[in-house]
């Protein structure tokens, strides 16, 4: 007689899916989140090109970009490969949408319901806003309700401390640091860790990071200048 019994929780509910591209993702301030195409990659340019914005690509692999032909070239690179699906950043508060930024899903893997967030690059406008955030909330509502992922991970250059911050203010556990993980612009890069669980997301009360988010975002938490009531981290731990 076999002795053999696989180990873990059984993993049931549909399968995961992959991103669609033809579906832009909505927000309440000011932004869409729209697939990248090649058409938009001029007005990227004016957001997150040039000597200005040399800051923005301290810890990607690729960049800073002085011309508008190697930052399409990269641009383009990121709509054909296979590892990643980006967005464009379109801030809708004038009447013409405006592409500010981007953020994309990397490493996705439905057989293991598994997705990551990365690549983000946010212009200056976009920088320390209400978008910003909402930006990453509609990937992670996306990839947990539409497209039924159970691991939403981030991951950070160890010495980039704004990342760091921004996964745990999200709501992103820390996993730890895979050390002499990647070589990128030829140094050494140790890789910090963080994921969101499906059952973090959803978990109603306190710690959910859904209700925290949604209670962060929701308009009574800013006042009349636009500044926050409470912080994400407090609504969070609040459970409302």
């Amino acid at each position: 007689m076999s002795n053999f019994e696989p180990k873990g929780d059984i993993v049931s509910g549909p399968p995961a899916l992959l991103p669609d591209p033809t579906k832009s993702l909505i927000g309440q301030h000011s932004i869409t989140l729209v697939p990248l195409t090649e058409a938009h990659i001029p007005d990227l340019y004016t957001s997150l090109g040039g000597p200005q914005n040399d800051h923005l690509y301290t810890y990607l692999p690729a960049g800073p970009f002085h011309d508008l032909s190697s930052f399409t070239t990269h641009f383009t690179s990121l709509i054909t490969s296979p590892i990643f699906f980006p967005y464009t950043i379109l801030s809708t508060s004038t009447s013409l949408p405006n592409p500010v930024g981007v953020i994309t899903y990397m490493n996705i893997t439905p057989l293991h319901r598994t997705i990551e967030i990365g690549h983000v690059l946010f212009g200056s406008s976009l920088q320390r806003t209400p978008a910003a955030t909402e930006a990453n909330y509609l990937l992670m509502r996306h990839a947990f309700e539409d497209m039924h992922y159970l691991r939403v991970e981030w991951k950070a250059n160890s010495f980039n401390e704004l990342s760091l911050r921004a996964a745990v203010r999200l709501g992103f556990v820390s996993e730890g640091v895979f050390r002499k993980h990647l070589v990128v612009k030829g140094r050494r890069r140790d890789t910090a860790w963080f994921s969101c669980l499906d059952e973090e997301w959803v978990r109603e009360g306190r710690g959910g990071v859904k209700r925290g988010l949604e209670g962060w975002l929701d308009s009574g938490n800013f006042d009349e200048e636009g500044r926050q009531r409470r912080k994400l981290e407090e609504v969070r731990e609040e459970g409302v």
